[in-house]
């Protein structure tokens, strides 16, 4: 009965009467619990037999708690995998003042801290809200037990199947297969601790659409995962380019386009040692606006993007029994200051706001952009009951249902910063090459482009005139001549800076053929908007308004203010 209720193979456990493993209890099918004197409530030890095969479960050749309860076979992204043979500890020197031992002691005052040391991370500057997801895993695995029963479970809003004790639902359901109840806390951990731009003109160039046109603007950051030093174990995630996706954008709104390029953009980027490391949109409006000036992080329609966004992106662990926990998938936001000024702003949602925006639990409230709403259960779909914290007019803690829900409680801030030494893993350039999906602003992509390009860019290295990611892509992906079989010796010298590569690869019959193609297209004539009928030409005016630097941060409409979550 023992093996078929833990699932192990005969021969593979022994059970002993006494904890020393003294009065094994042998199998037998003629020796009954009254024979061995074994009653109700009496305590029995089971230990794995050394008799166990290579298939039994209880094998413990790795950690327990990485066998029993994670998945020791997921491959983890590199910078977890660097991350956790780090040491991680916070060393401090001898203080002349408090320290009253010689130089090789140790005391309270001066002896290393645990990354996780909440005292330190609000002493610093800034101070730090959320400890790195490492320094949480270090927590968790401290201990006299080293964390072996740890297990990262990711949440689940979804009825259990296979329960067979009634009717499946809405006709029935039990507390075996009923999902638990939500109560939405702040999360203690972060997955990324920083997003840093690799320098100004990739920001500058995605801005330059809004500028232009005053609409709103979409991207994805494709970059690297690197360690933030600022944070104990910190992971930080450097955007190298974005890249700008088919989509309709107007004042108010953004909407997404169905991408035929998306699959060969990430193959390129992992050519070229990069990933896509989040997204990131504008939210910025160009006059003053009528109303109240409060503003508020993200609103509920952002949040359930990037949740989806996370979930579609999600953290390898070996810690969870799916073989995943959260994300590192940030979201970044150019938006205006109080000082008139872009501001931009890095942002995650909990892991709880991932399994809300998975399982279809969580919805944006149109009259109110800062609060979203917890469905209510239906035929179709049960849904949990979910719950935050409040306080109310006397000052008391209260538990709220969310409906509605600040969203608040969802979301997680991250630093957004631009290194002092700027870094360019592609070149830059006075005339870069057009960037993709402008062609709203007579910015094409085409062998025209490109020969102007070439021709306004005549360095004798190679390697610098070649060095753009947008030049890159459309090698790849233009109709006329895709070089998506032949190109891989020149993302690898893009990828290592290497001339002598780039120079190779120069000599090849494909970039000959580009060549050719360039010096038979004529330099485009300059564009300007078509007029539309009945309407006065605009031939001999300007090709676009120039949308005035005035800046201000998102109104929030006239509603009932929430409390906000600290």
């Amino acid at each position: 009965h023992v093996a078929k209720e833990f699932g192990f193979q005969n021969n593979g456990f022994s059970v002993y009467i006494n904890r020393n493993k003294t009065g094994e209890i042998t199998a037998s099918s003629n020796k009954s619990l009254n024979l061995l004197k074994i009653k109700h409530g009496d305590l029995l030890f089971l230990f794995p037999s050394s008799l166990a095969g290579p298939s039994s479960e209880m094998e413990t050749s790795a950690p327990p708690g990485f066998k029993v309860f994670g998945a020791p076979n997921v491959v983890e992204d590199e910078i977890d995998q660097y991350l956790s043979k780090q040491d991680g500890k916070i060393y401090r020197s001898r203080d002349p003042q408090l320290c009253r031992h010689g130089p090789l002691g140790k005391c309270v005052h001066c002896v290393p801290l645990e990354p996780f040391d909440e005292d330190y991370l609000n002493h610093l500057e800034p101070p730090v809200k959320h400890m790195s997801f490492h320094a949480y895993i270090r927590k968790l695995t401290g201990g006299a037990d080293k964390g072996k029963f740890v297990a990262l479970e990711n949440i689940s809003c979804k009825i259990k199947s296979g329960c067979e004790g009634h009717l499946p639902w809405p006709n029935g359901i039990c507390t075996k297969c009923q999902p638990s109840a939500i109560t939405l806390n702040r999360q203690k951990y972060r997955h990324v601790d920083n997003i840093m731009f690799e320098n100004h003109t990739v920001a500058d160039r995605f801005l330059d659409f809004w500028r232009k046109t005053g609409n709103q603007h979409f991207g994805y950051l494709y970059g690297r995962y690197t360690e933030h030093k600022d944070i104990p174990l910190g992971i930080r995630a450097e955007v190298a380019a974005i890249y700008e996706p088919p989509q309709i954008g107007t004042q108010n709104s953004l909407e997404l386009l169905e991408d035929p390029k998306a699959e060969v953009v990430d193959e390129i980027a992992a050519k070229l040692g990069l990933r896509k490391v989040g997204w990131i949109f504008t939210d910025l409006v160009s006059e003053i606006p009528k109303g109240s000036v409060d503003t508020y992080f993200l609103s509920s329609e952002e949040c359930i993007t990037a949740g989806d966004f996370q979930n579609k992106h999600p953290n390898m662990c070996r810690l969870s029994p799916d073989g995943h926990f959260g994300s590192k998938f940030v979201t970044a936001v150019a938006t205006g200051g109080p000082d008139n000024q872009v501001h931009f702003e890095g942002y995650q949602v909990s892991n709880q706001c991932m399994a809300l925006v998975r399982d279809e639990c969580l919805l944006p409230c149109k009259d109110a952009p800062e609060l979203g709403y917890a469905k209510e259960s239906s035929s179709e779909q049960y849904v949990p009951d979910v719950f935050y914290k409040d306080v109310d007019k006397f000052g008391n803690e209260i538990t709220q249902l969310a409906r509605p829900l600040p969203v608040e409680y969802l979301i997680i801030d991250i630093t957004t910063t631009f290194p002092k030494d700027p870094v360019y893993t592609f070149s830059i350039s006075q005339n870069p090459f057009p960037i993709e999906n402008r062609d709203v602003l007579g910015e094409t992509q085409d062998f025209h482009s490109l020969a102007t390009y070439l021709s306004q860019n005549t360095s004798s290295v190679f390697l610098d005139t070649i060095s753009d990611f947008h030049l890159l892509l459309f090698l790849v992906t233009n109709e006329v001549m895709p070089l998506q079989d032949s190109i891989s010796l020149l993302l690898e010298a893009v990828r290592t800076r290497n001339e002598e590569l780039a120079q190779t690869w120069k000599r090849s019959e494909q970039w000959a053929t580009i060549e050719q193609l360039c010096s038979e297209y004529p330099h485009p004539l300059p564009w300007y908007p078509v007029a539309a009928a009945g309407e006065q030409s605009t031939l001999h005016s300007s090709p676009l308004p120039v949308v005035p630097w005035i800046l201000y941060p998102k109104t929030q409409p006239p509603c009932q203010a929430r409390g906000s979550f600290q």
